[in-house]
């Protein structure tokens, strides 16, 4: 076995912030679980010799592994509930996303949305099953807790995953096959001609966007109100401004953000401190009551996670304060600032454009569009009368025309069209007039010319 690989493989592991906090989950329930073991097998009979002492370490064990699994489900449902809803919709993105989730290398299966949603429906049966035994322990003490609707709740909370995860892997889920869906494959040549498309849209149309090979953070970590609607929002509306900008970032569903980071943020208070209300020792009941506080606190690094997703995307200054690691900082961030945090990552999504994940210059027409209005006589329009000797040399004709500029999105646009071969600065239309009165230019009569003449003479 290559230790040195190994090594280096849990290293890139832990610094995930959310492997850190499925880490400290694991270790609690381990925890717990062993204490709940060995009370129940009557290990620890020479410590808690009295059955008093054993029933209370063994309700506590209990609600805090009812709080940490039930906790587990609470933020893995929105997904679920996502993905149940991709499969209702089923159009060819959401296939797509679902077999990168659910199917080996992402490919298509033979009858992929009944195995798919079959899995999604065991996976949704575990989270009502942990529901169920959560209300069981948090409503009933323990010598009222009817012991049938208790194995019954968690014989189908462990067994659901279970089964989901086997009938990934032995269904054609986790299968290989050598064909290809020609409806993946036409999604897929789709896409790429839309991202063609995409990047070369603004080409065609004199409006070509600039990649911002160094973008920087709009403001100051604490310049919140250097955007008064964006500083409001962020502190009255935190979740669904958070959700919103993810989502128009590229980091998925608006709806399953902001319903994650509720959770995340105020689920661990009701669990911990309804747990905490079947359990007797004072001292007990306010420990849990703080450990859920902390948890809700802890919640924000929530944030701080998508925080560094997106200074890593779209390459974001880093910010090395605090050991010269910046995945810590932006969690500091989080943690200690949220509503600057969140503002300033809306205001710089605001500054740029966002095109195939990159951030792109926007044109100055859009940052200040200050448009030119014609004078009233003009209306855009340069009206010129034709005549036989016109210097234009454009047709002659014994009815007015019209000289139409065409407008350009830039002021200089027209030069370079001009200074081009190919380039046409100015189209000529020639318009008949309606009025019925013949309004061509005539020569000046011979009385008109003397009068001239002597003028300057």
């Amino acid at each position: 076995m290559d230790w040195a690989h190994l090594q280096n493989i849990s290293k890139e592991w832990i610094k995930n912030p959310f492997n850190m906090a499925l880490l400290l989950w694991i270790t609690c329930v381990a925890i717990s679980g062993a204490i709940l073991f060995l009370v129940m097998t009557g290990m620890l009979n020479g410590v808690l010799q009295s059955k008093s002492q054993r029933n209370a370490w063994f309700e506590v064990n209990n609600q805090i592994l009812n709080a940490l699994f039930t906790l587990m489900c609470l933020y893995q449902h929105p997904k679920r509930f996502h993905h149940f809803v991709l499969l209702c919709r089923w159009n060819p993105k959401d296939i797509s996303t679902l077999r990168k989730i659910y199917c080996k290398n992402g490919t298509y299966k033979p009858n992929e949305w009944t195995h798919m949603m079959i899995v999604v429906i065991l996976l949704h049966i575990n989270c009502f099953a942990q529901y169920a035994l959560c209300g069981l322990n948090l409503g009933f003490k323990r010598s009222e807790r009817p012991a049938l609707g208790v194995g019954i709740c968690i014989s189908i909370a462990i067994a659901a995953p279970a089964i989901a995860g086997v009938y990934t892997i032995v269904s054609p889920l986790g299968k290989e096959y050598d064909y290809v869906d020609e409806e993946a494959q036409d999604h897929i040549l789709q896409s790429r001609r839309n991202s063609l498309e995409k990047r070369f849209s603004f080409a065609s149309r004199h409006e070509q966007r600039l990649v911002e090979s160094s973008p920087q953070w709009r403001g100051g970590l604490f310049d919140i109100w250097d955007d008064i609607s964006t500083a409001y929002l962020s502190l009255f509306c935190s979740f669904c401004v958070f959700g919103w900008n993810m989502e128009r970032l590229g980091f998925g569903n608006m709806y399953v953000h902001i319903a994650t980071f509720l959770l995340f943020c105020m689920a661990p208070f009701w669990i911990f401190n309804l747990a905490a209300i079947t359990i007797d020792d004072e001292t007990v009941r306010e420990a849990l009551g703080v450990t859920g506080i902390i948890l809700c606190v802890f919640g924000l690094l929530y944030g701080g996670f998508w925080r560094i997703q997106m200074r890593k995307r779209f390459n974001l200054p880093s910010n090395n304060v605090i050991c010269g690691k910046p995945g810590i900082a932006d969690c500091s961030q989080w943690l200690f600032c949220c509503w600057c945090s969140l503002a300033q990552e809306v205001r710089t999504a605001d500054f740029y454009d966002i095109v195939e994940d990159k951030f792109c210059r926007k044109q100055a027409s859009e940052i200040s569009q200050q448009v030119l209005s014609p004078l009233p006589r003009e209306d855009g329009v340069c009206q010129f009368r034709s005549g036989p000797s016109s210097p234009l040399g454009y047709e002659r004709s014994s009815s007015p025309s019209k000289l139409r500029m065409k407008h350009y999105s830039s002021p200089n646009k027209g030069l370079e069209d001009f200074s081009s071969p190919d380039g046409e600065v100015m189209k000529l239309e020639e318009e008949y007039s309606e009025r019925g009165v013949n309004e061509s230019m005539k020569p000046p009569g011979i009385s008109l010319i003397r009068r001239d003449d002597s003028t300057d003479q």
